[in-house]
């Protein structure tokens, strides 16, 4: 009995201290017809200028990808991919799948040397780490399909903002300081960052803007069969890359169906594979939805052993189960099963961590970045999309592409280079992600949207590599179980468990000491170094007189653009 009491006085004490430090106060930009958050300024302008031409989410969304691709090269791109969920005001849903895909000329054992160990930074930096882009393909497939305006209103003011420069920020200068090491290790010649910018100097990309007008003038198929596709590969090739015309002019985006489960009394509908965000996101809540997170406290010690355990369970079966759906057998609907998920949570404690080393896979029958960006939008009509863009890794591969004026992905390395050994963001793979050609390799985005009482409720995502899925999920608890806002709830500090390797990464200083050593009492490992930002997450809420809050994260140059 006494000893209930004091665990009792602990998570209380502990609850109070840590609900001081994130007492919800904040509001983001609140607007009664559109909203776009995404990681600039500039993008988000752009995006909300497309809606007031009387274009649809979807238009704008077309128009915030691309113009990211300018107003933030550090992920936004045309040397990328991605995915997108959407929520159309009829409440038809779905996703597209714009991931970069394997070179024909891949194969299983392409980073690996004669001793069959990992070559360090090969499937990282230069031309090696290049997979085949999927933007441009994504962007005209969704505009095909749903966009109302003309392509024109959607491409030119992005060439015009190409041309006009955009102002570099203190977190951008910072940015190009921390990366300039890398670039001459990936481009032969000097490119436009290895100068020292300063904050308020403008980055103007001509080429980038001519490379748009070319794209303009003859559609996607510049980009994948015409002179762009042409320049594009004997650059990659010049510089020991393996991509060729054929594989471009074969890639294309694909329409999937997206991940949808319940929580409460929300419906939550997020990204498929080759994604595991929407699968990683429906274990996880799903394995929580029985604790009562709401009683013991925002950040509060019970809290955090529940979202880290559910974590931890989460992220051992991705990095067994998960790829891509068009070369492996996923057992989607057993992994988000309850039974199952219950039966994953059986050996979990309050009393004590739950060891790595003592959490595998679960036992299932089978036939057979951080550097991201993420944007959503919603608009006038009812509309919602969430989309997650990457080059993987800053600035990609490093290697930029000076006459077309754009950065190029090191996606490669989301692949298993060796099943056991982990990637750039420490999550280890196995059989179904190994690298195969023309296979998308597996991807942490989580795009999601989220309906309550059959009405759109929220839609939101992250950059992050392997936080994004906690990030996103922390997110939605913070505006669902805590009541917050959903700028506080993106303001509100982070952590993070991915399984292995066997640590809660913390945000440093965002967290009570005292409710740190608690934890570590309990057996938890707590990281504080090497974190210190978990995840960019942009969001809107649908408030209850439906007008929109967006809340962009402080912890980028995120910004939110509505009216």
């Amino acid at each position: 009995m006494i000893k209930r009491f004091l665990f009792l006085l602990l998570v209380i004490s502990s609850f109070a201290s840590c609900k001081k430090a994130e007492k919800p106060t904040q509001v983001g930009l609140i607007a009664k017809n559109a909203v776009v958050v995404s990681a600039r300024a500039e993008a988000s302008q752009i995006g909300v200028d497309v809606i007031k031409k009387g274009g649809n989410a979807f238009d704008s969304m077309c128009a915030t990808q691309l113009a990211l691709a300018v107003a933030y090269p550090f992920a936004g791109n045309l040397g990328g991919g991605g995915f997108m969920v959407y929520r159309k005001a009829d409440g038809e849903i779905g996703s597209i799948d714009f991931r970069e895909k394997a070179p024909l000329a891949a194969t299983r054992d392409m980073y690996l040397d004669d001793n069959g160990e990992v070559i360090p930074d090969k499937s990282i930096l230069g031309a090696m780490a290049v997979g085949v882009p999927g933007t441009i393909a994504g962007v005209f497939d969704i505009h095909e399909k749903f966009g109302s305006l003309p392509i024109e209103d959607i491409i030119q003011p992005v060439i015009d903002l190409a041309y006009k420069g955009v102002i570099v920020t203190k977190k951008q200068e910072a940015r190009i300081k921390k990366y300039q090491p890398l670039f001459p290790k990936a481009n032969k010649e000097p490119i436009f960052l290895d100068k020292p910018w300063k904050a308020n100097e403008v980055i103007t990309y001509p080429e980038l803007a001519k490379t748009l007008e070319r794209i303009l003038e003859n559609g996607k198929d510049e980009f994948y069969k015409g002179e762009t596709a042409k320049t594009l590969v004997q650059f990659i090739q010049d510089n020991g890359g393996i991509i060729t015309e054929e594989d471009l002019s074969k890639y294309e985006a694909k329409w999937r169906d997206p991940i949808t489960f319940t929580y409460d009394d929300l419906n939550i509908i997020s990204m498929g594979p080759p994604a595991s965000g929407g699968i990683c996101l429906a274990q996880i809540m799903k394995m929580l939805e029985p604790f009562h997170l709401d009683e013991y406290g925002h950040n509060s010690v019970k809290s955090i052993q529940a979202i880290t355990e559910a974590e931890r369970r989460a992220y051992a079966d991705r990095s067994f189960f998960l790829g891509d759906p068009d070369f492996v057998k996923i057992p989607i609907s057993t992994l988000i099963k309850d039974d199952y998920l219950s039966g994953r949570m059986l050996d979990f404690s309050f009393e004590k961590a739950t060891p790595s080393s003592e959490v595998s896979h679960g036992n299932i029958q089978i036939i057979e970045s951080d550097e991201t960006t993420h944007f959503s939008i919603v608009d006038p009509f009812g509309n919602a999309i969430a989309t997650t863009t990457t080059l993987n890794g800053a600035y990609g591969s490093k290697l930029y592409c000076s006459e077309l004026g754009f950065f190029l992905n090191n996606e490669m390395d989301d692949f298993s280079s060796k099943p056991g050994a982990p990637n750039m963001f420490g999550l280890l793979g196995a059989e179904a992600n190994k690298i195969e050609p023309e296979k998308r390799m597996l991807s942490s985005m989580t795009p999601t949207i989220i309906e309550k009482n059959g009405k759109l409720y929220m839609t939101l995502g992250s950059p992050g590599g392997a936080t994004i899925i906690t990030s996103v999920l922390q997110t939605i608890l913070n505006v669902h179980e805590y009541k917050m806002s959903m700028q506080a709830a993106v303001n509100a500090a982070r952590f993070h468990h991915q399984w292995l390797p066997d640590e809660i990464s913390m945000e440093p200083n965002s967290f009570n000491k005292t409710l740190i050593t608690q934890l570590e009492a309990l057996g938890y490992t707590i990281n504080e170094k090497d974190s210190p930002v978990i995840g960019k997450v942009d969001g809107i809420l649908v408030l209850e007189d439906n007008s929109y809050e967006g809340g962009a994260d402080r912890r980028g140059d995120d910004t939110a653009i509505g009216f």
